[in-house]
């Protein structure tokens, strides 16, 4: 599984493992933060994108994309439970609540800054408050996505994931396991956050563990939404919406929910044979059949002209997704939209490199060069500063 982070960051673009950010699942010791709050008592794993299963993905998905709009409107906190920061037990060392509260968010922008720097320097123009919440997010997907692709990844089970998502339910209450659950913990607390995309990638990493094939895209669909589009609705509340937008909220969570789509098509479009020699595709079967191609061609990994035919599909598939996109990106509260940006155009450009490539992404992998960064971060720019109504006439003319 390739995640893909706030707007979206890819987590695996920097192979070097997060091994001292790897939840300790089975452990129940707390940070000093994390110690002085009770458990919680256990829930059962719960998805509801896929609460009724004679819907399409699309459906099932936008439900969650209303919910989500919901709470942006009316600007509601779902939390029963805050972290209780007000009373002032110092530790051993000395430090407060507070002083360990703001160390946590330091430790995530430290994270931030390590894997995923462009991104890192876009949030450094967001107010303070937002790029430390922005922080605690890309943390909390960054070590959901190590469960089952990191060092560890050949340990973990199903029992492993429920236990990952008991912390999620403790922290979303105000119980957090850690300091990096603890600035996710303060976060959704200050930002009207709901905890069903969190869970939703949760049940991406288990569709990682027992599915290694897709029938078709409405599946192909569902796992993209569970693994990258839930970090769009987990974002869009700390980026927040320019106040001159005039476009709806549900417009803007789909367009953040498009981005999530497009940037995870792409990591599967470009990861093709990395993920064939560890036995999966994760491209749609019935595609594959139409286009006169099965398993055994892509795990021999040769570029013939049906394989280019139906990358060419594939490729305007994503583009669609990534042009959907761009109309939100326009929405967001201009301080967000450099950093987001600056993530779509360099993503958008992976798919340029496949197709240099000749299409092969079986034995090359297609990357953006630092020279294109360098060129795309202006250009990043240039667009974050114009204001909604204008880049959204630019989008429409083009």
């Amino acid at each position: 599984m390739s995640g893909v982070l706030l707007w979206v960051v890819n987590p695996k673009e920097n192979a070097n493992s997060l091994l001292s950010l790897m939840p300790r699942i089975g452990s129940t010791k707390r940070s000093k933060l994390g110690s002085r709050l009770s458990f919680s008592p256990g829930i059962l794993a719960y998805s509801g994108a896929v609460a009724h299963p004679t819907r399409s993905s699309a459906e099932k998905v936008y439900e969650v994309v209303l919910k989500q709009a919901a709470l942006v409107r009316e600007q509601r906190r779902p939390k029963e439970k805050a972290l209780d920061l007000d009373q002032e037990i110092e530790s051993s060392d000395g430090m407060t609540n507070w002083d360990l509260l703001n160390e946590a968010y330091d430790r995530c922008g430290e994270v931030c800054a390590e894997y995923a720097k462009t991104f890192y320097l876009g949030t450094l123009l967001m107010t303070p408050e937002r790029r430390r919440a922005v922080w605690a997010i890309y943390v909390w997907c960054r070590r959901t996505d190590e469960l089952v692709d990191g060092p560890n990844a050949s340990y973990i089970t199903p029992k492993a994931l429920d236990r990952w998502e008991k912390r999620l339910t403790d922290l979303f209450e105000g119980r957090p396991y850690d300091m990096y659950d603890a600035a996710l913990s303060d976060t959704v607390t200050k930002y009207p956050v709901d905890i069903q995309p969190f869970k939703d990638m949760v049940e991406g990493m288990r569709l990682d563990l027992r599915k290694s094939r897709y029938k078709n895209f409405d599946e192909l669909y569902l796992y993209c939404y569970y693994v990258a589009g839930t970090v769009g609705l987990m974002s869009v509340p700390v980026m927040g919406i320019a106040p001159e937008s005039k476009a709806s909220t549900e417009s803007v969570y789909n367009a953040a929910l498009a981005l999530g789509i497009a940037n995870q098509l792409t990591n599967i479009l470009r990861d093709v044979g990395e993920d064939a020699r560890r036995g999966r595709v994760y491209l749609p079967q019935d595609e594959l059949a139409q286009a006169g191609l099965s398993d055994d061609d892509i795990f021999r990994g040769k570029v013939t002209d049906k394989w280019q035919s139906f990358m060419k599909g594939q490729i305007k598939r994503a583009r669609m997704f990534f042009d959907e996109a761009e109309k939100g990106v326009a929405e967001l509260n201009s301080a967000s939209r450099w950093p987001v940006w600056a993530s779509l155009l360099l993503y958008r450009q992976i798919l340029d490199a496949i197709e240099a490539n000749g299409y092969d992404n079986f034995t090359k992998r297609a990357y953006v060069g630092k020279a294109k960064k360098l060129v795309s971060l202006p250009i990043a720019y240039g667009r974050a500063i114009i204001g909604p109504p204008k880049l959204t006439e630019q989008l429409v003319a083009r």
